[in-house]
């Protein structure tokens, strides 16, 4: 943690909700190990009801809690965690997540030689110890209608979100030069990224009209109108991936609908063509219960619990979807 006559560079964010054990391996990378750069901790608990707010409290006493009665969302969670910081860097960090000895000091240090960036991402590795693409192109129209399953099954738009999911013509130019393994990037996903204070403040901050998912992708767009977004491949940090996502599965399947929709409509598509969008995403949607359901039948069958338990669970989610979420997917 930070020593009192520091001045503190780097403020990290961690935004929780019903993930008590993960994120305590979190804060325990982050304060039980050197980092090299003055820093401090703030955790946002969105009400979570398994004693995480507690155990923050009870066993990590240098670390900054706010407390909301209930979930505010993550976008609307960063933004009280980072308006309440004082470092001149912010790293926005998911709570399964683990942060290796000098990290923050080697991301810090790319960011103060990269003047032109405002954003800058660590290469992530899975707890399997796998390379994750965390990069992103452009969001395209395109890319959008891949994620229809019965429009996926055809293939018509597999081009489309590959270019957006995978790289392509995402890596849009290489860095300033001055740093092995930094590439210049459209976006990035938000589990890790330092952000310039400054450039925080100037685009006021997270969308707090998303709910869960797709604020990173419209954070990383508007920051772009100020510098550049780098990935930064020489600096890694650990994510695990989904861990509170896979408990609260029927919350972020609605969200991340929402948050497409909220997504193409600021920048530029409307109209008919959410229209139609929306009337494919209804259609999908029991369509998908049924599949997923055969499908981890099958799965079980044959041996393979654990793929038989994530197509269960993504039935829930689009179960949960269908009975409370159409509504204000509608509405978005």
């Amino acid at each position: 943690m930070e020593k009192r006559e520091e001045v503190v560079v780097v403020s990290v964010c961690v935004v929780n909700w019903n993930s008590r054990e993960v994120l305590r391996r979190c804060l325990e990378s982050l304060v039980c190990q050197e980092h090299g750069v003055p820093y401090e901790v703030v955790v946002v608990d969105n009400g979570s009801w398994d004693g995480a707010a507690e155990m923050v409290e009870r066993d990590f006493a240098g670390v900054k809690l706010i407390r909301n009665a209930g979930n505010a969302g993550y976008a609307a969670a960063c933004n009280q965690g980072w308006r309440v910081c004082r470092g001149r860097y912010v790293l926005f960090l998911n709570n399964d997540t683990e942060v290796p000895a000098g990290a923050l000091a080697k991301l810090v240090g790319v960011a103060e030689r990269c003047r032109d960036g405002v954003l800058f991402a660590p290469r992530l590795r899975g707890g399997d110890g796998q390379v994750q693409v965390s990069w992103r192109g452009e969001l395209t129209w395109g890319a959008l209608w891949h994620r229809v399953g019965w429009l996926r099954w055809t293939g018509w738009y597999r081009g489309a979100y590959e270019q957006y999911r995978r790289g392509g013509a995402v890596v849009v130019g290489h860095g300033s030069g001055q740093e092995e393994g930094v590439q210049e990037v459209a976006a990035v996903l938000g589990c890790a990224v330092l952000v310039r204070r400054e450039a925080l403040e100037a685009v006021g901050g997270w969308d707090e009209g998303y709910r869960f998912g797709v604020e990173d992708l419209d954070l990383c767009r508007r920051l772009r109108e100020l510098g550049k977004l780098y990935y930064v491949g020489g600096v890694e940090v650990v994510h695990y991936g989904r861990v509170a996502s896979r408990e609260n599965i029927g919350y972020v399947v609605g969200g991340v609908a929402c948050g497409y929709v909220r997504y193409m409509r600021r920048w530029g598509v409307g109209g008919w063509r959410l229209w139609w969008y929306k009337v494919a995403v209804t259609v999908d949607v029991p369509w998908q219960c049924v599949v997923k359901g055969v499908e981890g039948l099958v799965r079980w069958v044959v041996g393979r619990r654990e793929a038989a338990r994530r197509s269960w669970r993504a039935m829930r989610g689009n179960w949960f979807f269908l009975g409370r979420g159409l509504v204000e997917f509608w509405r978005s």
